[in-house]
């Protein structure tokens, strides 16, 4: 068993940005309007909490936002139905989210083809008039800005999703999407020059040229730029087999590379040198039929990047919170490799737990490596994640051993632990015959499971203090040292009242 130790540091030297909760993934917007769908959300806000939410297709037809009309002179005119709008709105602001707006797709009656994307069949080409695109967008912002105030103004945009691939934006048409950005960014400035806008929310493939040349067409038009967003998947191209989609993770640090040759591709151009990057979509695999999105595995990979996004990135939001997504069509099964934190049936996966325990790592750094992050917090206690990915056969468990130096008195060390027997219900409904449609027991019983390990035990501090985590292959552990006190009830005695009698 490889055994490793680390030393927590109370001055809290090292660096660790920990942007975990800024914003999270959706499907369409429009499913915001299904039961299933806010329950799954309430959980993931009540567990995590999350600040903002970010989806597709604000414009699409299920959404019934663009309308037109013929007056009596036979003239057509453009209308707005904000309806559905306001329902998922009021429904992501009764949960304490504020949306990080993605302006996309093209409604239908606006669109210069047929081209459409997913399931659900949103239009992904340009508009056939770019003054009727501005003044639905410039619509929708003054509608947002009467019905929620100023707070609108703190909302990111995002212009269209993926434009350099063909399936997301007609061709690929470079050109072609960079009079998007700009008509769109001049037109959201003219609601309000406080709005934050950017873009070109790109994903891996040919991103370096994309973003170069994006960012030289900015600097040529004077566009102001506020931010840039990319996107960020860490899976090879997967083999199908059936509903699911297999392949190899790429190491950690492999993938982490293209983020900083990103970063690095910004700060070139003395425009835009230090302008906030955000991963607007990130997650291991990119589609939402890869089983290893519901493992351990993918809990405790997700923990290593999350302890190494914010070096680059001034948010990170993982795609998606919840399984109710219907790219593909509507699944098959409660466990069927969705992008979501959590199954449908409002079941917790793993990778729920990585971002639950990571929101709680707030304070100075205490220790960052490639398989523990540690804080200390304002009360003297400190707070860890720790984990234990396994990439191939030559892996296998480990120990990591903490000290903590000067720590005197009585401690209490809380662990919560995720692994192939905690909070793992993939192995639980695997177990039970893999049941396509759960009954309302076998759902009881699987969010039971998917709870982490609770466990507790003193520890006595002299000139240092010393603890060990064991970690199984894939597992994510997170902890917790607080000084006890030590105070009791008069008359009470935990020895006495668990002796044997």
């Amino acid at each position: 068993m490889m055994e490793k130790q680390y030393r927590l540091d109370p001055a809290c030297s090292q660096s660790f940005h920990n942007r975990t909760d800024f914003c999270i993934g959706t499907g369409r917007m429009g499913l915001a309007l299904h039961q299933e769908y806010m329950d799954e959300l309430r959980l993931t806000q009540k567990e995590i909490g999350f600040r903002h939410i970010r989806g597709h297709g604000l414009f699409c037809d299920d959404m019934a936002i663009y309308h037109t009309y013929q007056d009596a002179n036979g003239e057509t005119h453009a209308e707005y139905n904000f309806t559905y709008l306001d329902r998922v709105m009021d429904g992501y602001r009764s949960v304490g989210l504020s949306p990080f707006l993605e302006l996309g797709f093209m409604p239908e009656k606006m669109a210069s083809g047929d081209q459409t994307v997913f399931y659900w069949k949103g239009n992904v080409t340009p508009p056939r008039s770019y003054e009727d695109w501005k003044a639905m967008v410039q619509a929708l912002l003054r509608h947002l800005l009467d019905r929620y105030g100023a707070d609108v103004l703190t909302w990111p945009i995002e212009v269209w999703n993926e434009p350099n691939l063909p399936g997301f934006w007609k061709g690929a048409d470079m050109p072609e999407y960079f009079r998007l950005f700009e008509e769109t960014f001049r037109a959201i400035k003219e609601v309000d020059g406080r709005f934050t806008v950017g873009g070109p929310a790109i994903c891996g493939v040919d991103d370096e040229r994309w973003l170069t040349e994006f960012l030289k067409f900015c600097r040529e038009k004077k566009i102001p730029l506020d931010f840039v967003t990319r996107h960020f998947y860490t899976f090879d191209t997967p083999e199908e087999s059936g509903h699911y989609s297999y392949a190899t993770l790429r190491r950690p640090e492999e993938s982490l590379k293209e983020l900083e040759v990103s970063r690095g591709i910004i700060d070139s151009f003395e425009e835009y040198r230090g302008i906030p990057m955000h991963i607007t979509e990130f997650n291991t695999s990119y589609r939402p039929d890869s089983p290893i999105h519901d493992t351990t595995r993918n809990a405790a990979y997700v923990a290593r990047l999350l302890a190494s996004l914010g070096d680059w990135n001034d948010s990170y939001s993982y795609w998606t919170f919840g399984d109710v997504f219907e790219e593909g069509g509507v699944p098959f099964t409660p466990f069927h490799g969705g992008f979501g934190l959590v199954a449908n049936g409002c079941i917790p996966k793993p990778t729920f737990w990585t971002f639950a325990f990571f929101k709680k790592l707030q304070g100075g750094c205490a220790l960052r490596s490639e398989d523990a992050v540690a804080v200390r917090r304002a009360d003297g206690s400190y707070a860890g994640v720790a984990w234990n990915v396994t990439m191939d056969e030559a892996d296998g468990p480990k120990t990591l051993s903490f000290t903590l130096p000067e720590a005197g008195g009585s401690w209490c060390l809380l662990t919560k632990t995720v692994d192939e027997t905690h909070a793992n219900p993939l192995k639980v409904w695997h177990d039970l015959g893999e049941p396509a449609c759960l009954t309302e027991e076998q759902k009881e019983l699987l969010r039971s499971a998917a709870s982490p390990c609770v466990q507790t035990r003193p520890l006595s501090g002299g000139e240092a203090l010393t603890f060990s985590l064991e970690l199984a292959e894939n597992a994510l552990v997170y902890f917790e040292l607080t000084p006890v006190s030590g105070e009791s009830d008069r008359g009470y005695s935990y020895e006495r009242a668990t002796a044997k009698q």
